[in-house]
């Protein structure tokens, strides 16, 4: 994964995923590198395989809905960035496209880019501190 700043204020990076490049934990990392405590992201790409998630209030985790490998459109990956025990957590959400035109949507676990994947990523003025959430056992943000 390749960055460059393109604004100071507010603080705006574009980020290019490459073919093999991981974006859950690229993201991850990213946002460990510039020591970020609040952000926001979207991004559109290909990649050759993606494991989405949803929220199970029984468990209280993320469950395994959709793994698909094969070659799929990153349609559209929205997300932000939060503290959570001092650390930068990401969040993201993402809807793909099949080759046959169906659409598949959730929480996104893993995704490899193939070829590539552009994220614009803005750094929010205010820090947002994630707290875990009682009734879910969430890290949600408090304001």
């Amino acid at each position: 994964m390749r960055y460059k700043q393109i604004d100071q204020t507010p603080k705006t990076f574009i980020l290019v995923f490459e073919t093999g490049d991981e974006l859950a934990e690229g993201l991850r990392l990213f946002a460990n590198e510039q020591k970020l405590s609040a952000a926001s992201f979207k991004a559109v790409g290909a990649l050759s395989s993606v494991r989405l998630g949803w929220f199970s209030w029984e468990s209280k985790k993320y469950e395994l809905s959709v793994q698909l490998d094969e070659q799929i459109e990153l349609l559209s990956l929205i997300g932000d960035v939060a503290l959570k025990d001092g650390e930068p957590q990401v969040h993201a959400h993402v809807v793909i496209g099949k080759k046959d035109g169906t659409a598949h949507g959730g929480h996104l676990l893993e995704a490899h880019i193939r070829p590539t994947c552009e994220v614009v990523l803005v750094e929010s003025p205010a820090h947002l501190q994630k707290r875990i959430d009682p009734d879910s056992g969430l890290a949600l943000i408090r304001l």
